[in-house]
């Protein structure tokens, strides 16, 4: 197994980059990881962490790299040496397995269109988000590729999400609902009032109907489908929300009195336990589902913790023949035929 990692993109490349990519090597002994952007800088930290010389870590040389600031898509065609479009190429020409793409994820998913392409019957990639829920996981999906969608792209959405479920969380048979503002069938705008009966005729996905917000955390259904607008404000909100009440909680029991810090000292392993399950950091990053390879793009901020996680999650869809399962079931489904254009 052979993992490309884009050791320039991020907020704290290439050092974390790197870190995380030693940790993942110390976890997997039958992986090799390239770490593709400015050698010297890369090598530096090899070098600084006693790693230099470890053959299953790989230096790949970028000149360039895409800044958050930049369009992705003039960036993705004027910077042919940019290490995230390096990276992606690799996977392209079976050099490695699966890329890691933290940083811009405009960039990572301009680069992952134009380097691997889409798989046949998809038109548009999702961003599938792992979100911790009462029942264990939920996979949202679209959760910031696309911000503008139509009936089809979510039906697309639901069968990519649904195999990706299965691998997930082992469920055999993952439920999948719709984003709406109400449980009829009759609410909600026109892509979802248009959605709702394509996500019916399915053969094999097990459609359950329109989810609310509250039901996402619920663990009501396994996949929950929506538009990337949709999906990305319901993430970042999420992730707002679990830090904001964390330190409330914190803050109340530390400012308590005599009590409530030694009730503190007593519940602590109980908060790290519920803080480890809720952290999003835990999952290392997203697959964008649509594309002709593993493809894992992590938050921007991401440090070694969630790139070795990142890492460990590419490893493991690999081994499970995602990209296979989504090709097949998106033929089978005909999602891809005349009766779901509008």
């Amino acid at each position: 197994m052979k993992i490309a990692v884009d050791a320039m993109g991020g907020d704290f490349a290439p050092l974390e980059m790197v870190l995380g990519a030693i940790q993942a090597i110390k976890e997997q002994s039958d992986l090799e990881i390239v770490l593709v952007g400015d050698e010297s800088q890369i090598r530096q930290v090899l070098k600084d962490n006693g790693e230099d010389n470890n053959p299953r870590v790989h230096v790949l040389h970028a000149s360039e790299v895409i800044e958050m600031n930049e369009h992705p898509g003039i960036a993705i065609r004027k910077k042919k040496d940019a290490s995230i479009v390096v990276a992606t190429r690799l996977v392209r020409e079976k050099v490695c397995d699966a890329v890691i793409a933290p940083g811009s994820t405009g960039a990572a998913v301009g680069a992952a269109l134009f380097g691997l392409g889409r798989i046949k019957g998809v038109d548009k990639p999702m961003i599938a988000t792992p979100i911790p829920t009462l029942n264990g996981i939920t996979v949202m999906l679209d959760s910031g590729a696309n911000a503008n969608c139509k009936p089809k792209h979510l039906v697309q959405g639901a069968v990519m999400g649904y195999h990706y479920a299965k691998l997930l969380t082992g469920n055999e048979n993952p439920t999948v609902g719709l984003l709406n503002i109400g449980e009829e069938s009759t609410k909600g705008n026109e892509i979802v009032l248009e959605t709702y009966p394509l996500l019916e005729q399915l053969k094999q996905i097990p459609f359950k109907g329109n989810i609310e917000g509250r039901d996402i955390p619920k663990g009501t259904v396994d996949v929950v489908v929506c538009d990337g607008f949709v999906g990305n404000v319901v993430l970042k909100f999420a992730e707002g929300l679990v830090t904001v009440v964390t330190k409330l909680l914190k803050d109340a029991l530390l400012q308590g009195g005599l009590r409530a810090k030694i009730g503190a000292l007593l519940v602590k392993p109980v908060l790290k336990r519920v803080g480890k399950r809720l952290d999003h950091t835990e999952c290392g990053g997203a697959p964008l589902l649509g594309v002709n390879g593993v493809f894992i793009i992590s938050h921007g901020s991401s440090k070694a913790k969630e790139i070795c996680a990142a890492i460990r999650v590419a490893s493991d869809l690999v081994n499970r023949h995602l990209v296979e399962h989504i090709c097949k079931s998106i033929e089978e489904e005909g999602v891809n035929k005349h009766e779901y254009d509008e």
